[in-house]
């Protein structure tokens, strides 16, 4: 038997061994947002009373809903856990008009099933950080008071308000946290966060590469000699070569995926990373 709650902070331990055992760089403090932005829309599947299975969603108010961190434990794959775990997912979410998800290769023929349909492709880029391929830049440090501006900015582009998820992401990590500005008015900005594995860049959102690239370099300056991993939308072949000149090469592949009608405004042209596949 299968059994499905919602999950809570005690079952935080279970999640992050399954994250461990798919590889996966979250940590401790990214189950807690999940289940602070959304304390009913996250799932465990349970069997014998042990969590074996995970899945969370997240509402960016009115425009579309998001759907994360499915998780199976590799003892009960091949069940059908993860499909129940969507359901699961798509119950919560059936009064949104849009639900949104990041799939991998494999997840994408599930995803299919489910009437999900392609968005565009992203990648997951690595490096370990070298400072000889590092040019200096002037660039801003993020402060708290420049959040509401930048959430306004940003959300012009990825077509939601995501202040919270921002807010998260400065307080934990201001040294990958920078912005460019002309006469007041943001022109792109740059945060991050630790990883079991890799520090992760992004979100990162510019007016043009001109001022991705300056964002980046700050903050790839705080990384040095340490493993990154950065999550870019295809659009750009341009930034793709310059990203690898850094040393950055291509981890894997995620399909960007939507099911619905898909009617809210986002600039794809400006998002130059995404803060991740379980945020968007």
């Amino acid at each position: 038997m299968i059994d499905f709650r919602n999950m809570d902070a005690g079952d935080i331990e279970a999640g992050l061994k399954l994250c461990r055992a798919a590889k996966w760089n979250q940590l401790a403090r990214d189950w807690e947002l999940f289940l602070q932005m959304s304390p009913k829309g996250c799932r465990v599947a349970l069997i014998d009373n042990d969590v074996v299975g995970t899945v969370t969603t997240l509402s960016y108010q009115k425009s579309f809903s998001w759907i994360g961190m499915v998780l199976v434990d590799p003892e009960h794959r091949k069940k059908g856990i993860g499909m129940k775990l969507l359901h699961e997912a798509l119950s919560i979410l059936q009064q949104e008009e849009t639900v949104r998800l990041d799939a991998t290769p494999d997840g994408r023929k599930v995803y299919l099933k489910l009437n999900f349909v392609d968005e565009y492709p992203l990648s997951r880029m690595t490096a370990v950080i070298n400072k000889e391929k590092l040019s200096d830049v002037k660039v801003t440090s993020i402060g708290k008071k420049d959040i509401p501006k930048i959430a306004e900015y940003d959300a012009e582009i990825f077509g939601a308000d995501r202040k919270t998820l921002l807010r998260w992401l400065h307080k934990a990590a201001p040294p990958y946290a920078f912005v460019v500005k002309d006469h007041d008015k943001v022109q792109g900005y740059c945060l991050g966060r630790s990883g079991f594995d890799y520090i992760h860049i992004g979100p990162v959102v510019a007016n043009n590469m001109h001022v991705a690239k300056d964002l980046v370099l700050a903050a790839l300056h705080n990384c040095v000699g340490q493993p990154v991993v950065i999550d870019i939308l295809h659009f750009n072949k341009n930034w793709i070569a310059w990203l690898a000149e850094l040393g950055f090469t291509t981890q894997r592949t995620f399909t960007r995926m939507h099911r619905g009608s898909n009617n809210f405004k986002s600039i794809t042209g400006k998002q130059y990373a995404i803060t991740g596949p379980e945020f968007g």
